[in-house]
């Protein structure tokens, strides 16, 4: 993301480093300001009433986010806080695109990250309507990174506009905040991104792989197959481990 777009999120990092320690629950704190409370008017009765269907209750829900870059769509989860196992909640399109196929090196690239990763920001006043922050780099960014700079500021934002970032339409965002705020409201401290280049199946991973163009990634989209498994057999968040060559392990 380019220094324009990490100014407009200068107020939001100040915002962040109050974490909401106001009187009152996040979710209160939150409908406070007026595009969550419009959030909540709208999409509240949606949710409910896909929870229900999921046979979930909005006051325990956790949520786990998979976005895959090649087909366009980001996944949203649920679960019981508690529980292990997630469900599919909902899948939405991806509304722009922004790179190629291949992980975010260096900042100014262009590229959407492609790792594992935590909800790290709630941003209510975001430029791009509504924001949620990707902790882009974690350590295997970092490892691997250019030497001068991995960039950051990375998003999943409305507006359907980006440079590196994750954006879906405004209504969709609405819903996909109003769930984040849910999840850490019901006590979910570290909200699952899973960014994957394309659908890692068997078949997904060895068309990628097939490209001679990629080689530089093949190990690495390899190596992201592994938790990808992990939770399409399990439906389980993995716990995820770096060790000191970049390399991700899961558990």
């Amino acid at each position: 993301m380019h220094m324009k777009r990490i100014l407009l999120f200068l107020p939001l990092f100040l915002l962040v480093s109050m974490t909401f320690q106001a009187t009152g629950s996040f979710r209160s704190q939150q409908k406070k300001i007026a595009k969550v409370k419009t959030s909540y008017s709208e999409k509240w009765p949606g949710i409910t009433k896909r929870l229900k269907e999921l046979n979930l209750d909005s006051s325990s829900i956790n949520i786990c986010i998979r976005a895959f870059k090649k087909e366009g769509q980001l996944e949203v989860w649920v679960k019981s806080f508690g529980s292990a196992a997630y469900q599919l909640y909902t899948t939405y399109e991806i509304c722009q695109g922004s790179g190629v196929l291949g992980p975010k090196r260096c900042q100014g690239d262009g590229q959407v990250p492609e790792g594992f990763y935590t909800v790290n920001i709630f941003n209510p006043y975001s430029s791009y309507y509504l924001s949620l922050g990707v902790s882009y780099p974690n350590a295997s960014d970092r490892f691997f990174a250019c030497k001068r700079d991995p960039g950051g500021a990375i998003m999943i934002h409305g507006s359907c506009v980006t440079i590196g970032c994750i954006p879906l339409t405004d209504d969709k965002i609405k819903e996909l905040y109003v769930l984040a705020v849910e999840a850490k409201n019901n006590g979910q401290q570290h909200i699952p991104i899973h960014i994957f280049p394309a659908r890692l199946s068997s078949s997904g991973l060895a068309g990628l792989l097939a490209d001679e163009s990629y080689k530089e990634h093949h190990a690495f989209w390899k190596n992201l197959k592994s938790g990808y498994d992990y939770f399409e057999e399990k439906k389980i968040a993995p716990k995820v481990t770096i060790d000191a060559k970049g390399v991700y392990s899961f558990n």
